[in-house]
């Protein structure tokens, strides 16, 4: 059953709080180390986090506007805005932002996703265990399997069956492809690594398909 905003704020907000208790004790070695998005620090993700927490609808309108509809040149820029001059700044920016309700749509199973997906991008490196809630899992596989949006997620998994190893979770038809739900979440936004997760006839075309 999708959520209510209401819901989704609330699940949005523990989800923020639980990566930036994760972050208490990075060293400054570990927020200039790599994250699981290509060339962005554990730092520059949690910038972007960030960045997304402040950015409502006009403010995306105008700053992807200025960077010509280019969707990287438009995160560099938000992204630069929301760095802090050390580490452990950018880090408090970050917690300053966690009860923000603030989204350039209502799309905010997707807001939901983008903090599911990028605390892990910060934690599996750092090699931090990380558990989001199972509800906000749910909500975001529900979301990725229905729709493109900031990621290509629905076409990704077009014609293959999804089954969660440790939820009540499946979606479409075709070469199986199952596992923990959360990694099918993190396989669907494009992370390869975690189809080493998966198992199933089609996990070689999902593969195939993030590239």
């Amino acid at each position: 059953m999708t959520l209510s905003a209401s819901d989704c704020w609330d699940l949005i907000h523990a989800e923020r709080a639980r990566v930036a208790s994760a972050l208490d004790g990075v060293t400054a070695q570990q927020w200039r180390s790599g994250s699981l998005c290509a060339e962005w620090t554990v730092e520059h993700v949690t910038a972007h986090l960030t960045a997304a927490a402040n950015t409502g609808t006009w403010a995306w309108l105008r700053s992807i506007t200025l960077a010509g509809f280019n969707s990287e040149r438009h995160n560099a820029r938000r992204l630069a805005q929301h760095l802090g001059s050390t580490p452990q700044e950018t880090g408090e920016k970050f917690r300053d932002s966690v009860m923000l309700t603030v989204a350039p749509t209502k799309d905010h199973a997707a807001w939901l996703g983008e903090v599911i997906v990028h605390g892990q991008d910060i934690a599996r490196p750092l090699g931090v265990e990380l558990v989001p809630d199972p509800e906000a899992v749910r909500e975001v596989a529900a979301f990725f399997v229905a729709k493109d949006f900031a990621v290509n997620s629905r076409q990704k998994t077009r014609g293959l069956a999804l089954e969660a190893s440790d939820a009540d979770f499946t979606a479409g038809s075709g070469p199986l492809v199952r596992g923990p739900l959360l990694s099918l979440v993190m396989a669907m936004a494009g992370r390869g690594d975690c189809c080493a997760e998966l198992d199933g006839d089609g996990v070689a075309e999902l593969r195939r398909r993030i590239g």
